[in-house]
């Protein structure tokens, strides 16, 4: 494999598990579990009896996001391998993006069109896993106003990557993060209640951060200093470790 950068990669594993406790998915996740499982909140206290039917939906609402994020991914890599001779354009542009989206997440930026919701409600849960597909796959073309950014951030890194495949990576180690704590959520629903008694008190904490990450990330992107993080970071990996990626 290229030198697609371990730096990227864990950026985008980071950035994963951030949508997941961003206000715009924490806070709904029993609400989406509900949704897909065809089971009330009273009815994951019986987690035991219930525990195939939340599982199995979890996977497959799971796969609907994954397919539409790797999607996504492979279509931002391929138009940016058409690109190649702009790719210094590219990356500048991208950062100045990057950069505009860490302010916004911050809440030192407001922009209105980043402010809107473009998630597809499904009015009626279709009881099967195809159904359950369709709702993660609807959850994934969402741009909710929270996650919308910062998967625009690693879409933009996937646009300016080494190939197809180095993007589609990108985006499976963002789907990885998104998807782990929302099975292990669905596995332990209790444990999840009382982490989210304690975390919804530095929600706003999380945003800040987060976002001053994108900023040191658009900011490097901007000044090409990823692609030297990359580099070094993937003279430092094993050769066998990027034959199993």
């Amino acid at each position: 494999m290229e030198n697609s950068g371990q730096i990227s990669i864990f950026i985008a594993l980071w950035a994963g598990l951030i949508s997941f406790l961003s206000p715009c998915v924490l806070p709904l996740f029993p609400s989406y579990l509900s949704f897909i499982s065809g089971l009330s909140i009273e009815d994951f206290q019986d987690s035991k009896k219930n525990r195939k039917v939340i599982i199995l939906n979890s996977i497959f609402f799971i796969t609907g996001f994954f397919l539409v994020f790797i999607s996504l991914g492979a279509s931002f890599s391929f138009v940016g391998s058409f690109l190649l001779n702009y790719q210094e354009i590219l990356k500048k542009t991208g950062g100045l993006l990057i950069i505009l989206f860490g302010l916004y997440i911050s809440g030192l930026l407001k922009v209105k069109f980043l402010m809107q919701h473009r998630q597809f409600h499904i009015k009626q849960k279709r009881f099967s896993y195809l159904g359950s597909v369709l709702v993660g796959a609807s959850f994934g073309i969402g741009w909710s106003p929270c996650v919308g950014p910062i998967l625009g951030s690693i879409l933009i890194l996937a646009s300016v990557s080494e190939s197809i495949k180095t993007g589609i990576i990108l985006l499976v180690a963002y789907s990885l993060g998104l998807a782990i704590p929302f099975f292990l959520s669905s596995l332990a629903i209790d444990v999840f209640f009382n982490f989210f008694k304690v975390f919804k008190r530095y929600i706003n904490i999380v945003h800040i951060v987060s976002g001053v990450i994108l900023i040191i990330l658009g900011i490097l992107l901007f000044t090409d200093y990823i692609t030297i993080l990359n580099s070094f970071a993937s003279s430092l990996t094993p050769e066998w470790l990027w034959k199993l990626i």
